[in-house]
């Protein structure tokens, strides 16, 4: 078994009902990641999208770099972005500076999206998005070669041209997805597979060998919704209100299927219940896990959320205390 990494997943949406000013919100995140470092977390992953009145994140690579200014050793990583909406040369280029200025502590986890407005908006099409990615890490890998990328494809041409500066050491290219096609393709051209509260490990395992390659050569990023806490149900109560938005904020958006015939939850307590989340306290956060790293022995990376929207710092942070305190030590020393 590899040396498995845990981390924090930020998302750094600002509700109305809970709005901070947007500039001390950052500000804080950025002091909590530079302090998790200190307290033995290994990754910080950062997600994206558009148009969101909450400020979910636009610029995942800008905050990428101040992570990287303010850290020594943690890896920093994209849970992820959406790949067809971007350029992929300019992807490229900011992938290949991160790399640079963090000493190759920067991994391009990328997927294909689901959000029809954020396409329309940038003038892409839902009906593209296989292409549009596949494209793009095939873009991306070329430039970073050292080689000119000369390609032609149905949704890109890029030229006969080098793209500098090339990384020292290449970013893995993780790739996530839920639906079987995004999986395969996960197992076909990514260095690994982001998976989201556990599903499609199974799938991603068994559609390595359908591309040809050992479920040794797998690679997974694990994005867990586990509550980690003395107290888990209390802590669930408390962050309920939190939980409801995050859990109809990605159903509004269509992330669990048609969003027109995919209830919202009418509580917090329903969003727990059947969302993604489970509860643990210490204990039994060490026993799931360590369970789930010898059934998943391609599993390099789990991360938690490390603050709900609109939850107040001090609340994320003891939780990530009692996780640094508690749990961490344990499995780092299995």
């Amino acid at each position: 078994m590899g040396q498995v990494n845990f981390g924090l997943w930020y998302d750094f949406r600002n509700p109305a009902q809970w709005r901070k000013p947007f500039g001390a919100m950052y500000a804080a995140y950025l002091d909590q990641i530079a302090g998790a470092e200190t307290i033995g977390f290994d990754s910080v992953w950062l997600t994206e999208h558009h148009f969101c009145d909450d400020g979910y994140t636009p610029s995942p690579l800008v905050i990428a770099a101040a992570i990287g200014a303010r850290t020594q050793r943690m890896r920093i990583g994209t849970n992820l972005m959406i790949l067809p909406l971007h350029d992929p040369v300019r992807i490229a280029e900011d992938a290949a500076t991160l790399s640079l200025i963090t000493g190759g502590r920067f991994d391009l986890g990328v997927g294909i999206g689901y959000r029809e407005m954020e396409f329309r908006e940038f003038g892409r099409e839902l009906r593209h998005r296989p292409s549009l990615i596949e494209e793009a890490i095939e873009i991306i890998r070329r430039a970073w070669s050292g080689g000119n990328v000369d390609f032609e494809g149905k949704r890109f041409t890029v030229g006969d041209h080098p793209i500098t500066p090339v990384p020292e050491q290449r970013p893995r290219i993780f790739v996530g997805g839920m639906a079987g096609p995004a999986i395969e393709r996960a197992a076909r051209v990514g260095d690994g597979f982001l998976s989201t509260g556990g599903i499609g490990q199974d799938e991603y395992v068994a559609a390595l060998e359908r591309v040809g390659k050992t479920p040794g050569e797998g690679t997974i990023i694990a994005g867990h919704w586990a509550i980690i806490s003395d107290d888990p149900e209390a802590e669930a109560a408390k962050l309920a209100p939190h939980i409801l938005y995050q859990s109809n904020e990605y159903i509004r958006w269509g992330a669990f299927g048609p969003p027109e015939t995919t209830p919202l939850f009418e509580t917090g307590a329903d969003a727990i219940a059947g969302g993604l989340y489970e509860l643990w306290d210490a204990e039994t956060a060490v026993a799931k896990l360590s369970a789930l790293i010898e059934a998943y022995p391609q599993i390099r990376d789990i991360h938690f959320w490390a603050q709900f929207p609109g939850e107040p710092v001090e609340s994320g942070q003891r939780r990530m205390e009692y996780i640094a305190s508690k749990v961490l030590p344990r499995l780092k020393g299995r």
